[in-house]
């Protein structure tokens, strides 16, 4: 990913928890010169070796399971908040710009047998079950329900490389980067208002 000196992030506790909070990501392979993407959540998770994955699992309708194959190749993106950013806000000329977060993942591919797909899965929906009013539990579901579990493929991605780009004003002075976060704090839109938060922070720990 072409990423300015300026704008890479290479903390691994700040990617780390990026990746826990925007899981919803894009898996992308390439096999005998096909692309192909599937919008998926791709867990982040640490063994205990140490070894950092992702792990996720996609239907065995979808022709990307040609492509997921032990040792194979795997790109995942994550995008974070995103902010159209006027260049009218500064007190200078100067071309209109975007702000954003995003992550890019690469990685080899392991196929789970049946009990790591169980585990994936149970996992995945711990995480999203528990802030529910009455969560569901994988223990709970009935054998009828459970057999979907024979329409999809599980893997594991361990990964090789990780980049970030965290494009929040950082070539601006105190002013104009000022004021771009009180634009965008005014905005109706949630990403903008993220963005303005994102920026507020990363300026607070340069000082």
């Amino acid at each position: 990913m072409y990423i300015p000196e300026i704008y890479k992030n290479e903390n691994p506790e700040q990617i780390r928890a990026f990746l826990k909070e925007n899981s919803f990501g894009i898996l992308i392979t390439n096999k005998e010169g096909v692309s192909l993407a599937t919008h998926i959540p791709l867990e982040y998770a640490q063994k205990e070796d140490g070894t950092e994955i992702l792990h996720a699992h996609i239907s065995k309708a979808n022709d990307q399971c040609k492509h997921i194959e032990d040792g194979a190749d795997a790109l995942c993106i994550f995008n974070g908040p995103h902010s159209y950013v006027s260049s009218s806000w500064y007190d200078f000329e100067e071309v209109p710009t975007w702000n954003y977060i995003a992550v890019q993942v690469r990685g080899t591919f392991t196929l789970l047998d049946k009990e790591g797909l169980w585990n994936s899965v149970k996992t995945l929906m711990n995480k999203y079950e528990s802030p529910q009013e009455n969560p569901v539990r994988m223990e709970e579901l009935s054998e009828k329900t459970l057999r979907q579990m024979n329409g999809i493929i599980g893997f594991e991605i361990a990964i090789t490389s990780v980049e970030a780009a965290y494009k929040l004003s950082q070539n601006r002075d105190d002013k104009n980067h000022t004021a771009v976060v009180d634009q965008l704090h005014k905005s109706s839109d949630p990403g903008s208002k993220a963005i303005a938060e994102e920026m507020g922070k990363l300026r607070s720990t340069k000082k």
